[in-house]
């Protein structure tokens, strides 16, 4: 097995995943500016990484999860415009 560029990019999208992950449960009040979006970059480049090496139920699951943390994330920038 050879890990290319693709492979590369899609570590670093599960990275972030692990990251958004671990900070939301270390910290006592998470950021969702932040959270939202390391999960949205995440789902980024993993897609990228999918479209490279295509799998279909994963890609499905990266859009899903891509379309929620944008969701979150325009939520928490109209949550902080209020404020």
């Amino acid at each position: 097995m050879t890990i290319d560029h693709a492979d590369i990019i899609g570590f670093g999208g599960s990275l972030l995943f692990i990251t958004a992950f671990l900070y939301a449960n270390a910290v006592k009040d998470m950021d969702k500016l932040l959270f939202n979006a390391l999960n949205l970059v995440g789902a980024v480049l993993l897609l990228y990484s999918l479209w490279v090496h295509p799998n279909v139920a994963a890609a499905f699951l990266e859009i899903s999860w891509a379309c929620i943390a944008l969701f979150g994330l325009v939520s928490a920038v109209r949550t902080r415009r209020k404020a």
